[in-house]
């Protein structure tokens, strides 16, 4: 699966279960590890499980390898790793306090975009 289409296919899946505040963090000039972030949250500990399993789940039935899934026991903050996409679901305070758009990279718009639908799709058309 192309990098757009995951990033496509995350970022419905989280709409899919209300997540908000969804931001798309490009890392390819800042790591080899991975070339994508994405952040969401979730009003609660069951919300923030909700969104991450639908992450997880929905790339499963596309094919994508989950590498990992952390934090699933506390709700507060789970990281799923889709390998080229590591995807960060917290909750507000979490989100907050440890700022992860501002530790990779700043509010520049060429690293950080909020994902919407009009968003992924010129991205699907990208790659």
């Amino acid at each position: 699966m192309k990098l757009a289409q995951l990033e496509k296919l995350v970022v419905d899946a989280l709409e899919d279960i209300k997540g908000r505040d969804i931001e798309v963090i490009n890392t390819t000039k800042l790591t080899s590890l991975f070339d994508v972030i994405v952040v969401a949250s979730g009003d609660s500990n069951r919300q923030v499980k909700s969104l991450a399993r639908n992450v997880h789940d929905k790339a499963r039935e596309a094919g994508v390898d989950v590498l990992s899934c952390e934090g699933e026991e506390a709700g507060e903050w789970v990281l799923v790793d889709l390998g080229d996409i590591v995807v960060h679901v917290m909750q507000p305070a979490i989100r907050s306090y440890y700022r992860l758009e501002e530790l990779w990279g700043g509010k520049g718009p060429e690293r950080v975009r909020r994902a919407t639908s009009a968003t992924t799709e010129a991205a699907a058309g990208e790659g």
